[in-house]
């Protein structure tokens, strides 16, 4: 038989799915991160998981793999030293930035600190123009020079060298990074026009310094992993997803770390977007709350908005601006900290707060009863009934309720004066608030009205807090699919293998002819299409898209412009007009247009799994109701009896009325008083709110 198992790593727990390919059967797990080495839990879970099913190791083909290794890297600054090699007289970029304040009126405003500081950035004298002419020869001299200066007094690990006009013309990059290699070879370096060729150079040197930065510790990491897994007796393919959604093998993910931000989160907004491909959803929002964040991400028309921006490690109250701008193919979601980790306090206007620091792993929550004395929302969740202590993990591991109730009383419940109910209920309702917030701000962003999509809420935390936060969106209905608490692994084993990748090159629309178009195209394409062979894809099985990023001539910004396989170069101009028009609902017609950046998405078959997915093979026999419980009614503000439901034993078309709390394994829904889900064909609970303009 032939195994696939997908691995995603989070800030709390860590997730696996094993599927039989042949059948489409599924096997889950999911158990505690371990902070101090990732590797640990990923080894540890993996033999735990082949004990319990009797797969053999030598049965797994390939292992897909998502992390927030990298996120967390840059956010708590634990990269390598760094050094940069930069064109004479733009030393400064990286502080410069883009001159912006992101809040005009804060006095207080905090930027994020480039990961390489000002004493690690050498001037090299050399220049390329805009247009790629030659101005100013490379100093090879002084490349030698100045890395020997930055590797023997300040012990950098990682050189990021980055040239004004590179995207133009790389060869002075690809000369330096030469003479850097031949006299320190066991230096990581990295060029901007390898990483992003784009024209704009602050982001692109932004987004080669965070490469080099994490280059040695994505490098050690994967070592251990891969060690550790050949220990077992591991033989297959190791697959890392990437932020845009793709899987890359581990070579091209040493080489681009930078591009496994948000790796996680991208695997459950395709899970997501692949679900409502199965249900009839085209337009969803995906709603994915664990132990550390909550994030939403929107699939309209079946896919998951795209965009080639994101910025880590925002430094002011989580505000846009404040952090570090990378150029990556992502998928577009927003990301608050919110979830079972996230610690309440009672901030300095005497108002309750929560997140967006958590209590991770380690210690975790107070009722986790390793050492944490904070109380988190998993404390909150547990005192209102909304968890059953002895069933936590399956069964696996046992909270505590006492030590939950002590923490929310002492760092919540005492300063504000109130019970420890009514403090939990705050901090419960503090997050869905929270979260319907953010994803009200993001939708209003990019015109997506949620009161005409579905929710697909997931996991550990997700399923919890879903209802409240649709209702407070007025979302119609809500999907909590099989599997929920771990879904973000399973949508790794959909996922085909793919790299997304871009350049700039400034073309007038009126100057170009269709072999021009196939031009311009030509370097981006064969880059990614070599990548994917590398990965071992067949080259007839690759599949690419096209697009442009387009604006009239003069403009400072552009827009995204798709390109059917049959689109003619006459056809262009209509083509971006009407994507235009979608944008800013006007048109300037008589304006010449231009192209900036050229970008290509390839791509390689699906996995077979993905057609085979049966995650529901019908109601396992037993009880339905395990026990009856007492949890918080928020119609009766008190306590009432609450039955608790084996999610696993309700068969297709089976209605349960709340109040109920649904549990499997690895999540539980929780469902208020006249609440009403119902079981449809592929195992997932469909929750139908009230309709767009009734009261909530």
């Amino acid at each position: 038989m032939v195994h696939r198992l997908g691995v995603d790593i989070g800030g709390t727990f860590t997730d696996f799915a094993l599927v039989d390919d042949e059948t489409g059967a599924l096997s889950v797990h999911k158990q505690l991160t371990t902070p101090h080495d990732p590797s640990e839990c990923v080894l540890t879970g993996l033999a735990a998981l082949l004990e319990r099913t009797g797969v053999a190791i030598g049965d797994i083909a390939a292992v897909a793999h998502g992390t927030t290794l990298v996120t967390n890297a840059v956010i708590e600054r634990q990269g390598a030293p760094t050094g940069m090699l930069v064109t004479e007289g733009f030393r400064d970029v990286l502080d410069i930035a883009m001159e912006r304040r992101f809040d005009l009126f804060d006095l207080r405003l905090e930027f994020a600190e480039p990961v390489v500081p000002r004493a690690l950035r050498a001037e090299i004298s050399e220049r390329v123009m805009f247009d790629g002419r030659l101005e100013t020869a490379l100093d090879e001299a002084e490349v030698e020079a100045a890395t020997t200066r930055l590797v023997e007094e300040h012990g950098i690990e990682a050189l990021a060298i980055c040239f004004l006009h590179s995207y133009a013309d790389p060869s002075h990059e690809e000369r330096a990074r030469e003479i850097v290699a031949r006299r320190f070879p066991d230096l990581r370096v990295t060029t901007s026009s390898e990483v992003l060729p784009f024209m704009r150079e602050y982001e692109r040197w932004s987004t080669t310094t965070v490469n080099a930065y994490v280059r040695p510790l994505t490098d050690r990491y994967l070592d251990r992993l891969e060690t550790g897994l050949g220990d077992m007796g591991f033989t297959g393919r190791l697959l890392v997803m990437t932020s845009s959604g793709g899987m890359v093998t581990p070579a091209i993910a040493r080489r681009f770390p930078a591009r496994l931000i948000e790796s996680g989160p991208a695997a459950g907004a395709l899970m997501a977007a692949f679900l409502g491909e199965r249900i009839g959803e085209d337009n969803l929002l995906s709603f994915d709350m664990g132990g550390t964040t909550a994030k939403g991400a929107l699939i309209r028309d079946g896919r998951p908005l795209r965009r080639y921006e994101f910025e880590v490690a925002r430094e002011h109250d989580f505000k846009q601006g404040s952090g570090l701008p990378l150029r990556i193919p992502v998928i577009d979601m927003i990301e608050i900290g919110a979830g079972g980790g996230s610690i309440a306090e009672v901030d300095d206007r005497n108002l309750l707060a929560v997140g967006p620091r958590s209590a991770g792993a380690d210690p975790g929550p107070a009722c986790y009863g390793q050492g944490g004395e904070r109380a988190t929302l998993t404390d909150a969740n547990l005192a209102l009934g909304y968890l059953v202590p002895d069933a936590f993990l399956g069964g696996r591991m046992t909270l505590d309720v006492a030590a939950a109730e002590r923490a929310i009383g002492a760092d919540v419940a005492a300063t504000l004066d109130v019970d420890t109910t009514r403090a939990a209920w705050g901090i419960h309702e503090v997050i869905n608030e929270d979260v319907a917030r953010a994803f009200r701000v993001h939708a209003s962003e990019i015109g997506f009205d949620y009161r005409r999509c579905a929710m697909i809420a997931f996991g550990g935390s997700g399923p919890a807090h879903a209802i409240r936060v649709a209702r407070k969106l007025r979302i119609p209905k809500v999907v909590f699919p099989v599997g929920a608490g771990v879904m973000s692994a399973i949508g790794l084993l959909t996922t085909p293998i793919s790299y997304a990748t871009l350049r700039s090159g400034r073309t007038r629309l009126d100057e170009l002819d269709q072999a021009g178009l196939d031009a311009g195209f030509a370097p981006v394409e064969t880059q990614a299409r070599e990548l994917l062979v590398e990965a071992g894809v067949a080259a007839g099985d690759i599949e690419t898209e096209r697009r442009l990023d387009m604006r009239f001539y003069g403009q400072g910004h552009e827009v995204e412009v798709p390109l059917p396989d049959d689109l003619a170069i006459a056809d262009l101009t209509k083509q971006f007009h009407d994507t235009y028009a979608k944008v800013f609902a006007a048109t300037p017609l008589d304006a010449a247009i231009e192209i900036v950046n050229w970008k290509i998405e390839a791509s390689g078959p699906r996995p077979d799994f993905a057609d085979r997915y049966r995650p529901f093979s019908g109601a396992r026999p037993g009880d339905e109701v395990l026990r009856t419980v007492q949890a918080y009614r928020d119609d009766s503000l008190d306590f009432g009896d609450c039955p608790v439901i084996d999610r696993y034993t309700l068969a297709q078309g089976r209605a349960i009325e709340g109040p109920a709390l649904i549990q499997e394994d690895e999540a539980t829904t929780v469902l208020g008083p006249g609440e009403r889900i119902e079981v449809d064909g592929l195992g997932n609970l469909i929750a139908t709110l009230a309709p767009i303009g009734d009261a909530s």
